[in-house]
């Protein structure tokens, strides 16, 4: 368990006021003159450049401390004429002149080139906060400061709370995704934090790379600078490379290191993509499946996460990462990263596992089948992890052959979002269409013993599956493949 840092204070004082500094923990930062080159491959840029930066700051994204009840983070990004970082702090209170209280915040920024411009990205990271205490901050640009935003850090000790969990947007990402994002903020109402299992954006040639993240960061709006933020990089966060000698390698995209401010404390090789946070009695790991698999970070990933799991101070344990253990579209399953941490979730009893990539959602409790856990269940048997995969967006794979007999629950061609209540001996998830219509769900009863599964009653929707004649990719969709809502199935499956 981590130690929390004690507050230091040091009095600022401004207008006969005594202003409260909090500390703060900058990045390394690159020299000015060598800016962060964020261009990907050639590709066509929306008209008038609308994701360009302004003078006013914008993306502006807060992530949890790996102690959220005494940190948190927040990165932003304005023109270049703003060529300090600073942002200001308070505690919230109900008076409307709460800032004459607001502390100055000074962090680091670096200048970043992409399709639209140069850039500064800011990072600030604010520490020594007191837990369960309402905050207002606000950052600045260079024409003056944002509006504040607001946030709450978590408890000293376990107390229940409610997340979101989404899987892939992607693809048509304000278009589409925004859709199911909205919704779930609405649905989930005051949720403590936002989970992603990666490939927010596509990083391909479809739209420039800084026009994607400038789409995902206008679908979340404002509740990216109030909700924490929990990503995991997909594939998609990366870019292809080859090599002179016409061999592939991947690295990761120059946004995610910019623009997410996220707790310094992940794997070795794989420092800016894996972390950990504690919140309430749940410890979240996040992990890197594309640089496991292709950038030589298994193993000592693997061991970061035996270690994580094995020291977590509360009841609860969610690894949160892109590629599935068990997929519900792939022909496959992710034979690496199955051998790797599929034992370690089992060893130290990991409660979810959150993953993306398959562009279809299933729900796993048991790899020898559906029928099989249910028998085990019946008898007395503890769950163990459960295996979730779901997506947000636009892009749709079909399900594989094992989708009837494996996965408790599945669907294709569908959008959804996940909300998860947490609470000291129950673990509530709620799986729902981005209509709001409760599509799946489960309780967790936790006891000394393990955890019992209690499935929802026998009311929810029909599985959602296409009909007619499979679609394999890149071939033209059969024109009487239907999807579930009667229009033409957009599902492509896996070969």
């Amino acid at each position: 368990m981590q130690k929390r840092r004690a507050p230091s204070w040091c009095f600022l004082a401004t207008a006969g006021l005594a202003l409260a500094h909090y500390g703060v923990a900058a990045s390394a930062t690159p020299a000015p003159d060598t800016p962060v080159d964020l261009r990907g491959e050639a590709a066509p840029a929306a008209p008038g450049r609308p994701y360009a930066a302004r003078n006013l700051p914008d993306r502006i994204i807060l992530s949890p401390g790996g102690d959220p009840a005494t940190e948190m983070g927040v990165s932003w990004r304005t023109d270049m004429a703003a060529n300090e970082t600073t942002a200001e702090l308070a505690e919230l209170v109900p008076a409307p002149n709460f800032g004459l209280r607001a502390a100055a915040v000074a962090g680091a920024n670096v200048t970043a080139i992409s399709e639209n411009g140069e850039a500064r990205y800011h990072k600030v990271r604010f520490t020594g906060l007191k837990p369960g205490t309402a905050y207002a901050y606000r950052v600045r640009g260079s024409a003056g400061f944002s509006e504040w935003h607001q946030f709450r850090t978590a408890s000293a000790t376990a107390a229940p709370f409610r997340f979101i969990y989404m899987g892939d947007t992607q693809n048509r990402i304000l278009d589409i995704g925004s859709i199911g994002w909205r919704r779930a903020l609405l649905q989930a109402g005051n949720p403590a934090l936002m989970l992603h299992a990666g490939d927010l954006v596509a990083s391909r040639d479809d739209l420039t790379h800084d026009d994607e993240w400038g789409e995902w960061t206008a679908t979340g709006g404002w509740a990216l600078a109030t909700v924490p933020q929990v990503p995991a990089a997909g594939n998609h966060e990366y870019v292809d490379l080859i090599n002179a000698d016409g061999s592939e390698t991947r690295r990761l995209g120059g946004h995610w290191p910019v623009m997410f401010n996220l707790p310094a404390n992940g794997a070795a090789g794989a420092e800016k993509t894996s972390y950990f946070t504690d919140y309430q009695g749940v410890r979240f790991v996040v992990l890197d499946g594309t640089s496991a698999l292709d950038l030589g970070t298994l193993q000592a990933q693997t061991a970061w996460l035996d270690a994580r799991l094995g020291e977590a101070p509360g009841r609860w344990k969610i690894v949160l990462f892109h590629q599935p253990i068990f997929t519900c579209a792939r022909p496959g399953d992710t034979p690496v990263l199955k051998a790797a941490w599929k034992p370690l979730f089992e060893k130290h009893k990991v409660d979810l596992v959150l993953q993306g990539h398959d562009h279809c959602y299933g729900r796993l409790t048991s790899e020898a089948g559906r029928a099989a856990g249910v028998e085990a269940r019946a008898g007395g048997a503890m769950q163990g992890p459960v295996y979730m995969v779901s997506v947000a967006g636009a892009k749709m794979y079909g399900l594989n052959d094992r989708a009837d007999t494996q996965p408790d629950r599945v669907a294709e061609d569908t959008s959804l979002f996940q909300v998860i209540d947490v609470a000291a001996d129950r673990l509530a998830l709620r799986a729902y269409l981005n209509t709001g219509v409760l599509y799946d769900g489960f309780d967790l009863v936790k006891s000394d013993t393990g955890n019992r599964l209690e499935e929802l009653p026998d009311d929810l929707p029909t599985v959602r599956r296409c009909s007619g004649p499979a679609q394999l990719i890149d071939q033209p969709m059969p024109a009487d493949r239907l999807g579930p809502d009667g229009l033409p199935c957009t599902a492509e499956v896996k070969d």
